[in-house]
């Protein structure tokens, strides 16, 4: 059913599929029936994640290991005691990813978002509880609710892939096109001294999820944009092996216009 709706929708939202199309190009290089396919995997990939996340979101924690296929690079969150940023993107289904790091580290986490356009819908993305606090990036206090929670030791999470059309972006090659990325991540983990751990959670082909947990990032004072190029590295990676999972339904490289 979701991805019937998927193909629906990619025949009725001629904007996002011309963004889409255009992303797949640079990213794949493909063309005609090739790309035609690729990008209606976006929209059928993107109905699936949505719809697991609306159904587990009801579900105690406990239940979602039964959606896990695997899970690799957990061994990396072992040594870390301290609090720690978990860094994700518009890749796969990252809301569940939040909810499934929370139970690894068994400690609080506070995931960043922006503010739902379309209130109703928040209700059934988004459910503090067991662990998980969702905290929106508006909030006039949430950069001193962010910092005490790191130095509490806790978990934050964040997205790194959309830039935020301010003096607090950096571009960087992505691709082999220079794109702008969000700097806030890093800032506040060398603000802090805490480490990035950068972690993604794909959909698999047997409609189970696959968690992988990269090496964390440290981020120096002052070096923030070399920690954001290596962040956006391990992110192209990701991407290439997974494009129809890459959701961002409109031009990365000039987001806010040429």
């Amino acid at each position: 059913m979701a991805r019937q709706v998927g193909r629906l929708a990619a025949r009725h939202m001629p904007a996002e599929r011309a963004a889409i199309r255009k992303t797949l190009t640079r990213l794949t290089g493909a063309d005609g029936s090739r790309l035609e396919e690729l990008t209606t995997g976006v929209f059928t990939d993107f109905a699936m994640c949505f719809s697991d996340l609306v159904s587990t979101n009801r579900q105690p924690a406990s239940r979602l290991t039964s959606r896990l296929a695997s899970v690799e690079g957990v061994e990396h969150l072992v040594p870390l005691t301290s609090g720690l940023i978990s860094l994700t993107a518009h890749v796969g289904n990252w809301e569940l990813a939040g909810r499934l790091l929370a139970g690894r580290t068994g400690r609080p986490t506070h995931v960043v978002v922006a503010e739902e356009e379309v209130r109703d819908v928040e209700r059934w993305v988004r459910r503090n509880g067991e662990g998980v606090r969702f905290v929106t990036r508006s909030r006039a206090t949430v950069s001193v609710e962010l910092v005490a929670a790191l130095r509490r030791g806790e978990v934050v999470g964040v997205q790194g892939d959309r830039a935020l059309g301010t003096r607090g972006d950096a571009l960087l090659p992505f691709f082999g096109r220079p794109a702008p990325f969000p700097l806030g991540p890093f800032l506040l983990a060398s603000a802090v001294g805490v480490p990035l751990v950068p972690a993604f959670c794909l959909l698999d082909s047997d409609h189970r999820y696959a968690v992988r947990v990269a090496e964390p990032l440290t981020v120096t004072r002052g070096e923030e944009t070399d920690a954001a190029r290596a962040w956006v590295a391990i992110l192209e990676n990701v991407v290439r092996q997974r494009p129809t999972q890459w959701f961002n339904f409109f031009d990365i490289w000039e987001p806010f216009g040429p």
